[in-house]
């Protein structure tokens, strides 16, 4: 599982949602930049915690082709993405939180 984010560059002609000039195109690709980062992040969370889980059940039904050190590998990393995940979440609610409370 890789957390690490990757930067992005966006070419000149390619403009944020809100900021697309009337009648031009929308730009190619789905989904760019945080959201699309956050996406994938979360998606890989997930799967880490599914393979986690697969091999705790492995391990509890005595399957000799999964080893406990390799089980305690997958929680350690699942618990670690989750926690990392847990603190984005906190930061992205503080921030929104302070955004709020700005005086205009």
């Amino acid at each position: 599982m890789d957390l690490r984010l990757s930067p992005t560059t966006m070419p000149a002609t390619v403009r944020p949602a809100g900021l697309q000039r009337p009648g031009s195109p929308a730009p190619a690709g789905n989904e760019a930049g945080f959201s699309g980062a956050l996406k994938s992040a979360l998606q890989s969370v997930s799967a880490a915690q599914n393979q986690a889980t697969r091999l705790q059940r492995e391990v509890q039904m005595e399957n000799p082709a999964v080893s406990l050190e390799e089980t305690m590998v997958a929680i350690q990393k699942a618990q670690i993405g989750f926690q990392a995940t847990l603190h984005v979440r906190n930061r992205m609610v503080q921030a929104y939180t302070d955004i709020m409370n700005m005086q205009v």
